[in-house]
């Protein structure tokens, strides 16, 4: 790969990192509410009270929970990418902490997951991990990971001098 070809790769993947950020702080906020409410709604045992406090948390905790996978995230793309150990996705499933948090204080049991999932997510008790980008409410999330990927690749490859 030419300076060229690699000064191109870079710039993609500079371009899909910004973009990764932009749509987790745009969407994750609404996803952990929607997450809380959903698990709520099909639970249907939390009297008004616990429900009221379990959305508020939710609200709040979107605004934190974003914080605190944006500024991880941001971290990631810091590093060069032969030092990257984890990916985007990998970072943003940890969001189902917080909603997870929430619905445990609320006294919602867990729910029934497939061998797999328990086996992928033991942590994720209530079937909230996203499997991609885009289950955070944003199509073009999904597309962003995969031109991350490339140019991530793409750099590895000249880094080796493939």
């Amino acid at each position: 790969m030419n300076d060229s070809d690699e000064s191109a790769a870079r710039a993609a993947l500079d371009e899909a990192s910004a973009a990764i950020v932009a749509g987790v702080e745009r969407t994750l906020p609404t996803w952990v509410e929607q997450q809380v409410v959903v698990i709520l709604d099909a639970w249907g045992k939390a009297d008004d009270a616990t429900r009221t406090r379990a959305i508020e948390d939710a609200r709040s905790a979107g605004v934190t929970t974003t914080a605190r996978i944006s500024n991880e995230l941001r971290a990631l793309f810091a590093l060069d990418p032969a030092e990257q150990r984890a990916t985007p996705l990998e970072i943003v499933r940890t969001a189902v902490r917080e909603p997870t948090r929430i619905l445990e204080e609320a006294g919602v049991p867990p729910v029934v997951r497939d061998q797999f999932e328990e086996r992928s997510f033991p942590d994720d008790r209530y079937g909230l991990v996203p499997h991609t980008l885009s289950d955070l409410g944003d199509e073009t999330l999904g597309p962003q990971l995969l031109a991350w990927g490339l140019a991530k690749a793409k750099i590895l490859r000249s880094q080796v001098g493939g």
